[in-house]
């Protein structure tokens, strides 16, 4: 059963450009937050750890108001989150 939180990755045709990650920074924020562990990560925007593990791994992308509570817990933007790897 697929989350509705999160989906797997998938390229993204944008004019003549695609873009085939979503690559993000989640794991070097989490470091520099007093070493944050990836399940007190989870609980604060309330998922599994599996899915901050999967998120690091590029192997799915957040749904919008996921990207936005890890984007609130680390007091920046999405786009410094998460952007596109062509």
């Amino acid at each position: 059963m697929q989350s509705a939180l999160m989906q797997p990755t998938a390229p993204i045709q944008h004019g003549a450009k695609t873009y085939h990650n979503l690559d993000n920074c989640i794991r070097d924020l989490r470091s520099t937050e007093d070493s944050m562990t990836q399940q007190a990560l989870a609980d604060q925007v309330s998922v599994t750890r599996q899915t901050i593990v999967a998120l690091e791994r590029g192997a799915c992308t957040p749904s919008l108001a996921l990207a936005l509570r890890i984007a609130r817990v680390f007091d920046t933007s999405v786009e410094e989150i998460f952007w596109f790897e062509e």
